[in-house]
């Protein structure tokens, strides 16, 4: 089983360099707080909040993946140079069908050099 880096609030990091790191390796869910059963929604997860992602041949972000819970939800991948050679935030929006009562929303986005990161929790409420 791969490490799994999770995010930490930058707000209580003392070191630049180590804020950069976290933040830019985190992916952040953007979405509405309720979605309504059966219809699509879009669910938009945003790799770092401050600081952007470099997308080098031999660094870069290589897939975001969406996870309701433990269940996968969506993956997408990525070839090194999709964002043009330059530090951009990799910015990739989903559209799911929500079921149940509530959406537990977990992203992981995965750095070919610094491995696999996940974000802060997201929940939705389900209306029928």
């Amino acid at each position: 089983m791969p490490k799994i880096n999770k995010y930490v609030d930058i707000d209580t990091v003392e070191r630049e360099a180590k804020k950069d790191l976290i933040d830019r390796h985190s992916p952040f869910i953007h979405c509405a707080a309720t979605a309504k059963a059966g219809e699509p929604f879009e669910v938009t997860v945003k790799m770092g909040n401050e600081y952007t992602h470099p997308d080098d041949f031999d660094h870069y972000i290589e897939s975001v993946t969406l996870f309701n819970g433990d269940t996968q939800l969506a993956k997408a991948s990525y070839v090194p140079g999709t964002l043009g050679n330059v530090k951009a935030h990799n910015t990739t929006t989903f559209t799911i069908i929500p079921t149940g009562k509530k959406l537990t929303l977990v992203a992981h986005g995965y750095c070919t050099k610094h491995g696999i990161w996940e974000g802060t929790p997201v929940e939705v409420a389900v209306a029928e």
